[in-house]
């Protein structure tokens, strides 16, 4: 091995053929651009960082919706158009328009359709929100298709460039992906408590005990209190809010158009290679086909679809119930903080464990947490004295998340790394579902019934995930078998 390859090996460049000779990394791994390890890990930290600032955004503007947007429950309703549009996306567009725009442009088309939405906010009415919300879906199914897509490539090349297994890399990718992405709670709620930080002295003095024991579990978004912690604030406030989280996004933006490298994925190089590039309507009907094609895919379903009504439920339920009922509107940013930070850490610290563990562990890890928050708030009467119980719960809340949200997106990467577009697509339809039933009823039922509904959507998830375990463990153990046996 002579001098140069030597260095281009230690770069990632090049690798070893089966003979020992050194040939450049894109003749190996099928990607047209040389990429070398350096250039993976900056795209991921690209690719996260741009999520960061969109999201800042647009999680943090979803927090508040239920307060803001409450006439006639505009702003859930808004959430919920968001993604029943964002399940007409799934099973139609991520992968045709991956297939000719590519994952950079993609996901930095997708998130102009963000901007847009945060846009209506400033003149919040049903012939703006609606409309905005409809858009924001369509695009929001491409982006995370091509996202999830991105990363797992990435993982892939990596994982032969390193000796490692695609599991590991994988997941590893995505704990550092949700490290950065979950810290936009911090910052995005950050921004509105302190807009919005201008409130009556003494607020808790405010409100009677009788109105306060309407919180919690007892709220009834359909019946009017005299509660002015209730209150909508100032306009000009809102408009200050909106006007910088329209500023985060297009950060974003620029984020991913400039500094995130056009990747082509290996299945793609040899389409190419054949010849076969071209618009098929079969990739329209790929996303739908793949659920019914996969026994993993049916059965990790109930889970997916837990995943999208525990986010919905502490985005358009908790933080009106429990933070703007008992606390204020303007406590709800200073609150999902601390979910935010739980939810950053565990995602990063549970990405680098899970290698060492496996999945296991940590999904019963997520039973017992988000169990014992929801069976806690059951019981729990807010009370605007014992603060430190909203902080606690939010920051449990954060830990469960990170884990249904990191090793989802990782099993459904390494179950399905074959066919990655149509399964993220289903991933991101059926999570989808999830947010539509929650935020359906959100303005419908009290807060206890909806408590109920998301335990038992729990229960039967994990279930169904101990299930897929064992048929994935059977079916490794047969293969392995008929191996030794040939």
């Amino acid at each position: 091995m002579n001098s140069n390859e030597k260095e281009a090996m230690s770069n990632g460049s090049m690798e070893k053929s089966l003979n020992g000779s050194m040939v450049p990394l894109e003749m190996t791994s099928g990607n047209t651009f040389k990429m070398t390890k350096f250039q993976i890990i900056k795209n991921v930290v690209a690719v996260s960082f741009g999520f960061l600032f969109l999201f800042a955004s647009f999680q943090s503007l979803s927090n508040l919706q239920s307060s803001l947007n409450k006439e006639a429950g505009l702003g859930v309703i808004g959430l919920s158009v968001i993604y029943a549009a964002l399940v007409v996306s799934c099973m139609f567009l991520p992968p045709v328009i991956i297939a000719h725009l590519g994952c950079k442009w993609t996901v930095a088309f997708s998130m102009l359709c963000y901007i847009l939405y945060m846009a209506a906010n400033f003149y919040a009415i049903w012939g703006t929100i609606i409309p905005a919300a409809i858009i924001l879906g369509l695009g929001a199914a491409p982006l995370w298709s091509a996202k999830c897509t991105y990363l797992t490539q990435a993982g892939v090349w990596y994982a032969k460039m390193t000796g490692t297994t695609e599991d590991d890399t994988i997941n590893r990718f995505f704990g550092v992906f949700f490290m950065i992405f979950q810290t936009s709670q911090i910052w995005g709620n950050l921004i509105s408590s302190m807009v919005f930080s201008q409130r009556p002295k003494d607020p808790v003095q405010t409100v009677s005990s009788v109105d306060l024991g309407k919180c919690g579990a007892n709220y009834n978004p359909k019946i009017v209190v005299n509660n002015t912690n209730l209150d909508k604030p100032d306009m000009d406030k809102i408009y200050t809010v909106c006007g910088i989280y329209i500023a985060s996004a297009c950060v974003a933006f620029m984020i991913i158009a400039i500094f995130l490298d056009r990747i082509v994925l290996d299945k793609d190089d040899e389409k190419e290679a054949a010849g076969t590039k071209k618009f098929s309507p079969h990739l329209l009907i790929e996303t739908f086909k793949h659920c019914w094609r996969s026994h993993y895919q049916k059965l990790i379903i109930p889970l997916t679809i837990y995943s999208g009504i525990e986010q919905a439920y502490i985005t358009g339920d908790f933080t009106v119930s429990y933070i703007s009922c008992a606390l204020g509107v303007w406590n709800v940013g200073f609150v999902m903080i601390c979910c935010g930070v739980a939810d950053a850490a565990c995602s990063f610290i549970f990405g680098r464990l899970v290698q060492y563990v496996g999945h296991i562990p940590f999904f019963i890890l997520a039973f017992i947490v988000h169990g014992g928050c929801q069976i806690t708030m059951l019981q729990w009467q807010p009370d605007p004295d014992a603060v430190y119980i909203f902080y606690i719960l939010a920051a449990l809340w954060g830990l469960g998340d990170a884990v249904i949200q990191t090793q989802i997106n990782a099993l459904y990467g390494f179950l399905f790394t074959d066919n990655t577009e149509a399964a993220f697509a289903n991933y991101r339809l059926w999570e989808s579902i999830g947010f539509i039933i929650a935020f359906g009823y959100s303005s419908l039922l009290v807060t206890k019934v909806k408590l109920y509904l998301c335990l038992a959507f729990l229960c039967v998830g994990m279930f169904f995930y101990g299930v897929l375990e064992v048929a994935f463990r059977r079916s490794s153990k047969n293969s392995a078998d008929s191996t030794t046996k040939l």
